[in-house]
């Protein structure tokens, strides 16, 4: 069975990764376009700027930030684009959400992958 996956987009690829979805608004520092393997890069469906500098990847405002995060996710008029995407992508093979953040626990990706999960 197929599914989302997260992963940081300086780890390695791998053919298990599938179709493979930049989901931060900045591209990463220090990594070239040829060399990140991505099939498409989602900014319009990552956290706002306000959001994510409210965030900053701090453990304390996970809970707050996940709130705001769906809220946007919810009204963000793209995300239906995203969901029909993902659903289609899903029957072929598995999909990772790649982020940058040094903090594998506490991100946005996270978030995502489980909005994401209530979606489909």
């Amino acid at each position: 069975m197929y599914g989302i996956r997260v992963k940081r987009v300086y780890a390695e690829s791998s053919d298990d990764d599938g179709y493979r979805i930049l989901v931060d608004r900045l591209w990463p520092r220090g990594i070239s376009k040829e060399k990140i393997n991505i099939h498409k890069w989602a900014k319009e469906i990552s956290p706002s700027t306000e959001l994510r500098k409210f965030f900053r990847h701090d453990p304390g405002t996970m809970d707050e930030f996940k709130e705001r995060y769906y809220f946007e996710l919810d009204n963000n008029e793209d995300a239906p684009e995203f969901i029909n995407l993902l659903r289609d992508k899903l029957k072929e093979g598995n999909v990772t959400l790649l982020y940058a953040a040094k903090n594998e626990e506490n991100n946005h990706a996270i978030v995502l992958k489980e909005w994401i999960e209530e979606h489909i």
